[in-house]
């Protein structure tokens, strides 16, 4: 072995050559060895895979710091040994899904096995399956956890295996961080039970595909004569070649919808996303394919799921008849937009219902919801928080919808976890609305825009990679609190929300409010800027990656159609202006 490599990833390599590892795991280390891939192997066992607050995500190849069946492994005897903790004495059961790509449904199987092999019942789904049905799963057969295997939009090369709790939302604290602990005492592969009991697996299926189409799907339309009337919609659909095509076009197909078009080319699951460079909805070169089809098809509409369909992208004409993306802020928009006039149409108003959404998400839902005396709830960012005030007002108050900028939304409170599917099958129930009052989408949008303002909103996110990086990280963060600009773009800072310590500043009086914890908030290194114009700059470094992020909201009034354009230019450039101002370009 070369003498290049520190010792102790040296002692982790020898570790795995010769313990109790898989004859073709040791083969593919050799190779390494062989060939003197110093590089590789650094890579691969200069740390473990860490099992952060959101489960595992990282290249899939052999070692500690790689998504294998071994991390996997250890990750699931953790968990398997908090449920057991939490849990005593009695039969404790877990749902286990996974989504195209590579090596999930090897790494489903690592999961029902150990799971199995602790003395756990598990509902294995036979095939793949979208994230927001095993969170359904979770709740229709009284599980005390879940798992589902995915990286969500990662590039080809990832992994990741997320955990889920009872609720079916994904796990918070104080479960997160002792499963966390749990995992992290798993010092071996002798310590992992690899040896699965089939008498406690069950395959699933298309069973529970029946009860989430009846009771998500169905049960969220809100308008069913319109689509009755506007049935032969024109919808244009790509899965990306991922979970989606299991579930949105019978979805589509339940609530009455009758002419929807896939994209063929991209309809197959596929975990090298053959037709993409990045399977994600919100990129165009994602989106192409489905938008060349539109225009040939002359559609209504265009949608596509990520590869776990937790997440939906959506493009429309607009008034010039070109096609454009839709980003997360305009689609929860109209989501919650539709819903909430729907329902003050049907009377199903009460002062009791609810809107959540992230404090990094568009204040026109707020606004919107102020407009109809519905409360809006900001969370922290992350959907777990917003799930959690669903858990928290259970059968206090009523949840509408919700959603985040990140293009994930819920309709319902069936699923605890952004649902895709769901948000489909609504978001083509919204465009037939449109279409059955002689509207497109894009004017249904312009409509929201002139009742409510023109709301657009910009995301910078910087890299700032090693110890240098993270310290500079920490020092834009410091400044921001003690030091925030006097004026951006011409507007002052009159309030500065500091979620880090939970201080609330009027800047004028330097008179500080807390900020009250629970409800989707607690102590979180997040900075706000609210300035005296109603723009907002919200600054927030990532848990898991050496990036910090500014979004960036501004508003105007748009009092005619005709404007639209034209106010979206000067929204778009006092964004750009803004983020300059603030030393981000």
């Amino acid at each position: 072995m070369s003498t290049g490599l520190d010792a102790i990833i040296r002692q982790k390599v020898h570790t795995w050559i010769s313990g109790n590892y898989d004859e073709q795991t040791k083969s593919i280390i050799q190779k390494l060895i062989d060939e003197n891939n110093d590089t590789e192997l650094t890579d691969a066992f200069y740390k473990e895979l860490e099992f952060g607050t959101g489960g595992l995500r990282g290249l899939i190849g052999v070692g500690s710091n790689r998504m294998n069946r071994y991390t996997v492994g250890a990750a699931t005897q953790g968990l398997a040994n908090y449920l057991k903790k939490n849990f005593p004495n009695q039969q404790i059961k877990v749902a286990v899904a996974h989504d195209s790509r590579n090596m999930s449904p090897e790494f489903a199987q690592v999961a029902a096995d150990v799971f199995s092999a602790n003395g756990i019942k598990v509902y294995l789904f036979k095939e793949l399956r979208p994230t927001p049905e095993l969170s359904f799963t979770i709740r229709l057969l009284g599980c005390q956890s879940g798992v589902v295997i995915t990286a969500s939009h990662n590039p080809k090369e990832y992994n990741g295996y997320k955990a889920y709790w009872t609720d079916g939302a994904q796990v918070v604290a104080p479960h997160d961080k002792n499963i966390i602990g749990e995992v992290n005492q798993i010092q071996s592969v002798e310590d992992i039970n690899f040896q699965g009991n089939p008498d406690l697996i069950e395959r699933i299926g298309e069973e529970v595909d029946a009860q989430y189409l009846e009771q998500v799907i169905v049960k969220n339309v809100v308008n069913p004569d319109v689509i009755a009337r506007q049935k032969d919609l024109k919808i244009v659909f790509t899965p990306i070649h991922g979970t989606g095509i299991t579930l949105v076009p019978k979805a589509l197909a339940k609530i009455g919808f009758t002419n929807v078009s896939v994209v063929e080319a991209q309809a197959t699951p596929n975990g090298n996303f053959p037709t993409v460079v990045y399977p994600n909805p919100e990129e165009v070169e994602a989106m192409t394919l489905a938008m060349n089809q539109a225009k040939e098809q002359d559609a209504d509409l265009v949608m596509a799921t990520d590869p776990d369909a937790d997440r939906v992208g959506s493009a429309v004409k607009n008034s010039d008849g070109e096609w454009q993306l839709l980003n997360g802020n305009q689609m929860a928009s109209l989501i919650i937009f539709y819903l909430l006039r729907a329902w003050k149409d049907a009377g199903k108003l009460t002062g009791k219902e609810f809107v959540a959404k992230t404090i990094v998400t568009t204040d026109l839902i707020d606004k919107m919801c102020a407009r109809y005396d519905v409360k809006c709830y900001n969370t922290l960012t992350g959907f777990k928080y917003i799930a959690g005030v669903i858990r928290d007002l259970e059968g206090k108050e009523q949840f509408i919808g919700g959603g985040e900028e990140s293009y994930g939304y819920l309709v319902g409170d069936a699923v605890r976890d952004k649902d895709a599917i769901a948000s489909c099958a609504m978001i083509a129930e919204l465009t037939a609305y449109a279409k059955d009052k002689g509207l497109s989408l894009f004017d249904l949008l312009t409509e929201m825009y002139m009742e409510n303002g023109f709301y657009y909103e910009g995301l910078i996110s910087l890299t700032k990679k090693g110890k240098e990086g993270a310290e500079e990280i920490q020092r834009m963060m410091r400044d921001l609190r003690s030091n925030p600009p006097a004026e951006v773009a011409g507007s002052r800072p009159v309030t500065i929300l500091d979620y880090e310590n939970l201080v609330s500043k009027d800047v004028a009086t330097g008179v500080e409010t807390p900020i009250p914890v629970g409800m989707g908030i607690e102590k979180s290194n997040v900075i706000q800027l609210v300035l005296a114009d109603g723009s907002k700059v919200s600054a927030r470094p990532s848990g898991t990656e050496p990036k910090i992020k500014f979004y960036v909201s501004v508003n105007a009034p748009l009092t005619q159609p005709g404007d639209f354009n034209a106010t979206y230019d000067a929204l778009k450039k006092k964004v750009s202006q803004i983020q300059e101002d603030l030393g981000l370009k």
